[in-house]
């Protein structure tokens, strides 16, 4: 199978700590809200809002917050003046950096991005300028206890999925966009335990940073994140363990 994004793994990990902030909770509940606006409340209707949804459940936000945003945005002006925008530019070390927002004042967000690339070594590119160097894929996490590794894998590659990796705690698993879905909910009839699952951008290719500019990149990354018009951010970079060891 092909290789694996070293930055899916770690936000994997950094999602985990913004869910015990609440900090994620807050943006989980924007992407569902404008979900419902564009394409209805009914979530087998509207895949936007079923992934949205399959987030939010993913970092462990009850079911009454989500029925609620829903019903904000769907019988009122909750994420009406809220519009998607997606940056392209570079980090330090010439890594490509994807950046989605929410916004309802793109003037802004445009300057804040823009700041924070600058800050650390960055800067703003022109639409097209890297989102040729990302594939959409699907990512699903599944816990390690109480699962041995040929029978995830298993179950896995006979629902289609492209790639499979076990990490310290959890398994890795790729998906295809279409196959996605159909992933998820045959790890999960399997009785295995789905700790996290989204659609996300997975570099093509990586570019190996040194100790130095990874340092600064992943402290713009976590600039970038800490914006509140920020949704996620996607970079095709390659840091050596034992620098991410000594970062940490």
């Amino acid at each position: 199978m092909a290789g694996h994004s070293k930055w899916a793994q770690i936000k994997h990990k950094k999602a985990k700590v913004d869910a015990q902030k609440g900090k994620r909770f807050a943006k989980l509940i924007r992407e569902i809200q404008v979900a419902a606006r564009l394409g209805g409340p009914d979530p087998d209707m509207n895949p936007r809002l079923r992934l949205a949804i399959d987030r939010a459940r993913a970092a462990n936000m009850p079911m009454d917050n989500i029925e609620r945003a829903i019903k904000k945005a769907t019988g009122g002006e909750e994420g009406a003046g809220l519009e998607e925008t997606i940056y392209e530019g570079y980090g330090p070390g010439g890594v490509a950096i994807m950046v989605v927002t929410l916004t309802d004042n793109k003037n802004r967000t445009t300057g804040e991005i823009r700041h924070v690339l600058s800050k650390y070594g960055g800067n703003l590119g022109k639409s097209g300028t890297v989102a040729w160097q990302f594939s959409e894929k699907g990512v699903i996490y599944v816990e390690k206890e109480g699962a041995s590794e040929d029978d995830v894998f298993a179950v896995a590659v006979d629902a289609g999925a492209e790639d499979f990796k076990a990490l310290s705690d959890t398994y890795e698993i790729t998906t295809d966009i279409k196959g996605f879905g159909r992933v998820k909910s045959a790890l999960e009839s399997a009785g295995f335990r789905v700790s996290s699952a989204e659609i996300t951008r997975l570099p093509k290719t990586t570019v190996r940073v040194s100790e130095r500019d990874a340092e600064r990149l992943l402290k713009l990354i976590d600039a970038l994140e800490e914006l509140d018009d920020v949704q996620d951010v996607y970079a095709n970079f390659d840091i050596p363990e034992e620098v991410l060891e000594a970062l940490a």
